[in-house]
């Protein structure tokens, strides 16, 4: 079952570590430390109704308790390779760019609530849940973490 549980959720959580953390590194020591953890107590976790969830919230709680401070300035690799477009490649992947550096200019809880917000479409009660916090607790990082992002948008646009 934890065999089972690993790999139908492990690609997930790389991608919400590395929302998280802005680093292919640091999102797999991440959740290589979640796995680690939760396969000691997986008698009590594979009882629960849904163990990816759990899983999820240790992913996040490991995000903000970590000791260790992230290097500035890393940039993520891309995601998977996409299908072909049009589009400029390279003005995307300065736009990607320019989110990651705001993204990652946010206090931690704030950045948490906002990818949990809008990656992993969250309702702000699930967010408090995942957090151990309030409802307006989480209302207010997220009103803070984006009103610090239209703050520093139009500085980062203007370079």
């Amino acid at each position: 079952m934890y065999d089972e549980v690993v790999r139908a959720t492990e690609r997930r959580l790389l991608r919400l570590g590395l929302m998280l953390s802005g680093s292919v590194h640091s999102a797999e020591d991440l959740v290589q430390t979640v796995f680690a953890r939760a396969h000691r107590r997986w008698d009590r976790i594979s009882t629960l109704d849904h163990p990816e969830a759990y899983l999820r919230t240790m992913v996040v709680n490991e995000f903000l308790s970590w000791r260790r401070l992230l290097k500035n300035g890393e940039v993520p690799l891309a995601e998977p390779i996409e299908r072909p477009t049009t589009e400029d490649i390279g003005n995307r992947q300065a736009q990607r760019d320019a989110a990651w550096q705001l993204l990652a200019g946010l206090p931690r809880k704030q950045r948490a609530v906002l990818v949990l917000r809008y990656y992993e479409d969250l309702s702000d009660d699930e967010i408090a849940r995942v957090l151990d916090v309030s409802p307006s607790t989480v209302r207010s990082n997220a009103a803070r973490g984006l009103a610090t992002l239209r703050d520093r948008l139009p500085a980062e646009e203007a370079n």
